[in-house]
């Protein structure tokens, strides 16, 4: 901890014994991510600004917190006044009226600032009904030093055939190398995010124009036949319960060659105080096939309202500061630039400061490479890159990537868990009316 945010804690102790009588606490739900566990620490400067607030912090691991956030919402529970929630939930939360408009943000806000890829995903019926906290894609990361031992080069957009092949080259099991570390953990969010935008660039799709699921098409064969063979060949021990966090520490260990995650990891993997390979580190696209589409995502973390709060404007304060441009440069004095949050901000990617980060440009690129709206190399009756964007996709994306995850485990086969995804999507989309 620095000495400036030493001491602005310090202030706020003292401000804070004066304010505590009147002070209105919110609840704040967000996921355990770096970038949020960072914002905990630099709350000095929101409790400077606003000794009439005070905040409770309910840290859950990603999963978890889709459970927690989505119960309370629909059972109106009251639990939280703030909410992260992801770019699937917020517009079907928003149609349902279950969000809080947050048109009515200052205009110092500036909400024309944020990146039309990521405003338009929270924009309902003209409101925006959450606030970008960070935005992203997923792109390669890769060991510069152990692409260049196995004679290779990453080009700038890489397609799937070569990313076998240096899987293969980088991987040295008996140093603890693995070439490639994906995500296994089941979760629609989890393994399902990586395996459907992979699934893209397979020419593969959820469903077609009639609702009817592809599980059983030659696409999606080849997408889960490939994945497990790279996890099973080059991946790391334990590839079943790795999600985005334990592949991080994999990566920040040195013992990835290759990871294909979300570009928000970049600053976790650069940063020298974190990660044994900073200075070892090269980006580049997600991989293709040559049909038009990569196997990039599209999601941001957002802050959110429920309907239900009692405090929202405690709330609103909360997010107005937690999403702007001030914080953006409250982190970068505190940690640097290059571990601001990212995705979010036109004005970031402007600033000459940022333009150094060595990742920014790839961030940003990636984003503008995904479109929700044409997700896949067919057409399909939904959006969403990563995911299909209807209520009943959080229980069906999850039921599919139990399959995949005990395919991977060794436990089903990659035949048995196409199968079986087949029909509980199936059995799923007829519960709820789409197919016959």
């Amino acid at each position: 901890m620095t000495l400036t945010l030493r001491a602005l804690l310090g202030a706020c102790a003292v401000g804070a014994l004066a304010s505590a009588a009147t002070a209105e606490t919110i609840t704040v739900a967000t996921v355990n991510n770096g970038d949020m566990i960072r914002m905990q620490a630099l709350m000095a400067d929101f409790n400077a600004k606003h000794p009439d607030i005070e905040v409770e912090w309910v840290t859950l691991e990603e999963n978890v917190l889709r459970q927690r956030v989505t119960t309370d919402i629909a059972t109106k529970g009251g639990q939280f006044d703030v909410m992260t929630i992801g770019t699937y939930e917020a517009p079907i939360w928003g149609k349902q009226g279950w969000l809080v408009s947050l048109n009515d943000l200052p205009a110092e806000y500036d909400v024309d600032d944020l990146l039309p890829a990521i405003r338009n995903g929270l924009t309902v019926e003209g409101e925006l009904i959450a606030a970008p906290f960070y935005g992203e894609s997923s792109m390669v990361m890769y060991r510069t030093d152990l692409m260049e031992a196995a004679g290779l080069e990453m080009p700038e957009a890489p397609t799937w055939e070569f990313i076998k092949e240096a899987a293969a080259a980088m991987t040295d099991k008996d140093a603890e190398i693995y070439g490639i570390c994906l995500r296994g953990k089941a979760g629609w969010g989890e393994n399902m995010a990586f395996l459907s935008a992979m699934a893209n660039s397979y020419g593969a799709k959820w469903f077609d124009m009639d609702w009817k699921p592809q599980f059983d098409s030659a696409e999606w064969k080849a997408t889960l036949t490939d994945y497990l063979m790279l996890m099973n060949e080059y991946g790391p021990p334990g590839g079943p319960n790795n999600g985005f966090n334990e592949n991080l520490a994999l990566f920040q260990q040195g013992k990835c060659g290759m990871w294909i995650d979300a570009t928000v990891a970049a600053s976790f993997v650069t940063n020298p105080a974190e990660s044994t390979v900073a200075d070892k580190v090269g980006f580049a696209l997600a991989p293709d096939n040559g049909l038009g589409k990569r196997g990039n995502w599209l999601w941001a973390w957002n802050l959110a309202i429920p309907a239900g709060s009692q405090k929202v404007d405690a709330a609103k304060a909360f997010i107005a500061w937690a999403t702007s441009k001030e914080y953006l440069e409250v982190v970068a004095a505190e940690e640097g630039w290059a571990n601001v949050p990212p995705g979010t901000r036109t004005s970031l990617y402007e600033n000459p400061e940022y333009q150094k980060v060595p990742f920014a440009k790839m961030t940003l690129d990636s984003i503008n490479a995904a479109d929700p709206t044409k997700p896949t190399v067919d057409e399909v009756p939904y959006v969403g890159v990563q995911f299909v964007a209807i209520p009943e996709f959080q229980g069906i994306g999850t039921a599919v990537g139990q399959q995949f995850s005990a395919a991977l485990a060794g436990t089903t086969s990659a035949d048995d868990a196409l199968a079986a995804a087949q029909v509980l999507t199936e059995r799923e989309m007829k519960r709820a009316g789409y197919i016959d």
